[in-house]
Protein backbone atom coordinates (compact mmCIF):
# COMPACT_ATOMS: atom_id res chain seq x y z
CA UNK A 1 0.00 0.00 0.00
CA UNK A 2 1.35 3.26 -0.91
CA UNK A 3 0.74 5.85 1.64
CA UNK A 4 -0.99 9.17 0.22
CA UNK A 5 0.56 12.44 1.60
CA UNK A 6 -2.86 13.50 3.44
CA UNK A 7 -3.68 10.08 5.29
CA UNK A 8 -0.36 9.13 6.61
CA UNK A 9 -1.96 6.72 9.46
CA UNK A 10 -3.43 3.12 8.95
CA UNK A 11 -6.55 1.38 10.76
CA UNK A 12 -7.14 -1.83 10.82
CA UNK A 13 -11.16 -2.66 11.18
CA UNK A 14 -12.49 -5.98 11.41
CA UNK A 15 -15.85 -4.83 12.50
CA UNK A 16 -18.49 -1.59 12.03
CA UNK A 17 -15.79 1.09 11.19
CA UNK A 18 -15.67 -1.20 7.65
CA UNK A 19 -20.05 0.34 7.45
CA UNK A 20 -19.78 3.14 5.14
CA UNK A 21 -22.70 4.42 7.18
CA UNK A 22 -20.45 4.47 10.02
CA UNK A 23 -17.52 6.27 8.27
CA UNK A 24 -19.26 8.99 6.73
CA UNK A 25 -20.53 9.37 10.37
CA UNK A 26 -17.55 9.59 11.88
CA UNK A 27 -14.94 10.82 9.56
CA UNK A 28 -17.44 12.30 6.82
CA UNK A 29 -16.30 10.81 4.01
CA UNK A 30 -15.94 6.65 3.07
CA UNK A 31 -12.66 5.56 3.91
CA UNK A 32 -10.89 3.34 0.91
CA UNK A 33 -9.18 0.31 1.99
CA UNK A 34 -7.61 -3.12 1.32
CA UNK A 35 -8.43 -6.76 2.26
CA UNK A 36 -5.97 -7.67 5.09
CA UNK A 37 -5.83 -9.95 8.61
CA UNK A 38 -4.41 -9.77 11.64
CA UNK A 39 -3.05 -12.59 12.93
CA UNK A 40 -2.75 -14.10 16.84
CA UNK A 41 -6.34 -12.54 17.63
CA UNK A 42 -9.28 -14.17 17.48
CA UNK A 43 -12.74 -12.71 17.33
CA UNK A 44 -15.72 -12.16 20.23
CA UNK A 45 -18.87 -10.07 20.21
CA UNK A 46 -19.41 -6.97 22.97
CA UNK A 47 -22.69 -5.71 24.14
CA UNK A 48 -22.67 -2.14 23.28
CA UNK A 49 -24.94 0.24 25.37
CA UNK A 50 -23.98 3.89 24.46
CA UNK A 51 -26.99 5.24 22.58
CA UNK A 52 -25.19 7.67 20.09
CA UNK A 53 -22.79 3.93 18.62
CA UNK A 54 -26.23 2.04 18.73
CA UNK A 55 -27.36 4.68 16.49
CA UNK A 56 -24.69 4.67 14.18
CA UNK A 57 -23.76 1.56 13.71
CA UNK A 58 -27.56 0.00 13.92
CA UNK A 59 -26.23 -2.51 16.17
CA UNK A 60 -26.44 -3.48 19.85
CA UNK A 61 -23.40 -5.73 19.44
CA UNK A 62 -19.77 -5.17 18.05
CA UNK A 63 -16.66 -6.90 17.53
CA UNK A 64 -14.40 -7.59 19.23
CA UNK A 65 -10.51 -9.34 19.05
CA UNK A 66 -8.77 -10.93 21.61
CA UNK A 67 -5.59 -11.92 21.60
CA UNK A 68 -5.31 -16.15 20.96
CA UNK A 69 -3.36 -18.89 21.81
CA UNK A 70 -2.84 -19.85 18.28
CA UNK A 71 -0.77 -17.62 16.54
CA UNK A 72 -1.81 -19.18 13.12
CA UNK A 73 -5.11 -17.54 13.60
CA UNK A 74 -6.31 -14.50 11.87
CA UNK A 75 -9.11 -11.97 11.84
CA UNK A 76 -9.47 -10.60 8.34
CA UNK A 77 -10.46 -6.90 7.62
CA UNK A 78 -9.99 -4.14 6.04
CA UNK A 79 -6.95 -1.27 6.43
CA UNK A 80 -7.44 2.11 5.87
CA UNK A 81 -5.38 5.22 5.79
CA UNK A 82 -6.48 8.25 7.41
CA UNK A 83 -5.86 11.76 9.00
CA UNK A 84 -4.71 12.18 12.60
CA UNK A 85 -8.18 14.50 12.96
CA UNK A 86 -9.89 10.95 11.53
CA UNK A 87 -7.95 8.74 14.52
CA UNK A 88 -9.10 10.97 17.28
CA UNK A 89 -12.33 10.40 15.49
CA UNK A 90 -12.33 6.79 15.47
CA UNK A 91 -10.98 6.82 19.38
CA UNK A 92 -14.25 8.91 20.62
CA UNK A 93 -16.48 6.39 18.79
CA UNK A 94 -14.94 3.15 20.09
CA UNK A 95 -16.43 2.46 23.35
CA UNK A 96 -14.44 2.06 26.48
CA UNK A 97 -14.17 -1.68 26.17
CA UNK A 98 -12.22 -1.28 23.25
CA UNK A 99 -8.56 0.34 23.44
CA UNK A 100 -6.08 1.11 20.55
CA UNK A 101 -2.97 -0.64 19.86
CA UNK A 102 -0.47 -0.79 16.83
CA UNK A 103 -0.45 -4.56 15.34
CA UNK A 104 1.70 -6.06 12.59
CA UNK A 105 -0.69 -6.88 9.62
CA UNK A 106 -0.18 -10.38 7.32
CA UNK A 107 1.07 -8.03 4.61
CA UNK A 108 3.78 -6.54 6.89
CA UNK A 109 2.12 -3.26 6.99
CA UNK A 110 1.35 -2.22 10.70
CA UNK A 111 -1.72 -0.29 11.83
CA UNK A 112 -3.61 0.97 14.69
CA UNK A 113 -6.49 -1.12 15.73
CA UNK A 114 -9.02 -1.78 18.32
CA UNK A 115 -8.77 -4.67 20.76
CA UNK A 116 -10.34 -5.73 23.88
CA UNK A 117 -9.24 -3.50 26.67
Amino acid sequence: MTLHQDFKILLFSYGTLQDKAVQVANFGRELTGQPDHMAGYKESYVEITDPEVIATSGKTHHPIVIPSANPEETVPGMVFQITPEELRAADAYEVSDYKRVAVGLVSGLTAWVYVKA
